[in-house]
């Protein structure tokens, strides 16, 4: 008997994705012939070809935000589906759809209300310290076993009504997860979905600005994660010398990514992005 298929929706926010948001859907074809699953694209403030592309997909619904926010694409998107659960992926993240299948059955069992697929760093093209960097990340346990940092997690009906809307707070990822307790939620042992990471050290500096700082903003209101915590995982994950120096070039990435430029006058943040690997 052949084994039906999940229902659920997937919301993929862009805002100018042209060159990654057709490797994305086409990831998803098969999960769109299933007829199941809603796949909603949010364009926001889109000045490239995101919106063509994705509206020449059969079967991706294409909505389109004028201003150019994450979070207004995420809770736009929201309104143009009634399936649940619902994955948000990054709209340079590929899902398979075997791993789409066992994060949305396991919504489904009621028990869990977040979850997300397992991940890999795809650092082919990046520099030795950018490697190095990412070596050292991917042994600390801490930054495996969140909701954020893959580019892709899931919320059940029920874990969605305890987010209602989405803040405006950079890292609806790292705000998602700290709503649920460990029991709540769930790293699934899936097919990785691939995380392509920086290729430049300017780069890589320039997505952990942005991520450091949403951090800092959700920190100052409810506390946030120990640094010692980290910091002790990674040590602990040293086992020779090739380890003793990617510890030294993560925990120096680390710091100036939390350092705030010295500017003469107030500016507003802007949304820093990695370029390098679209």
């Amino acid at each position: 008997m052949t084994e039906a298929h999940p229902s659920g929706a997937v919301i993929i926010p862009a805002h100018n994705e042209a060159a990654v948001i057709g490797r994305t859907l086409e990831a998803l074809r098969e999960v769109i012939e299933w007829g199941t699953v809603d796949v909603v694209v949010a364009c926001n403030g889109c000045v490239d070809d995101t919106e063509a592309i994705a509206s020449s997909c059969e079967g991706v619904h294409v909505v389109r935000v004028s201003e150019a926010s994450k979070i207004a694409a995420l809770n736009a998107a929201d309104q143009a589906t009634h399936r649940w659960p619902r994955l948000y992926l990054d709209a340079d993240i590929e899902v398979s759809a075997p791993a789409l299948r066992e994060v949305f059955v396991a919504l489904e069992g009621g028990t869990l209300l977040a979850a997300r697929p397992a991940f890999r760093y795809d650092t082919r093209g990046a520099s030795a310290l950018v490697r190095a960097y990412y070596r050292a990340r991917s042994r600390i346990p801490g930054n495996a076993e969140g909701l954020w940092g893959a580019g892709a997690y899931a919320l059940s009906f029920s874990g969605h009504q305890r987010l209602g809307t989405f803040p405006s707070l950079t890292g609806d990822d790292y705000y998602v997860d700290r709503l649920f307790s460990p029991q709540e939620k769930a790293v699934l042992p899936t097919e990785p979905v691939v995380v392509r990471t920086p290729r430049s050290c300017a780069a890589l500096l320039s997505v952990l600005r942005r991520t450091y700082r949403g951090n800092a903003e959700q920190d100052r209101v409810s506390g946030g994660a120990s640094r010692a915590r980290t910091l002790g995982q990674l040590f602990a994950s040293v086992r020779g010398p090739v380890s003793v120096f990617d510890a030294v070039v993560y925990v120096a990435f680390a710091g100036a990514g939390r350092r705030r430029p010295l500017l003469g006058r107030q500016v507003l943040p802007v949304w820093e992005r990695d370029n390098s690997s679209r």
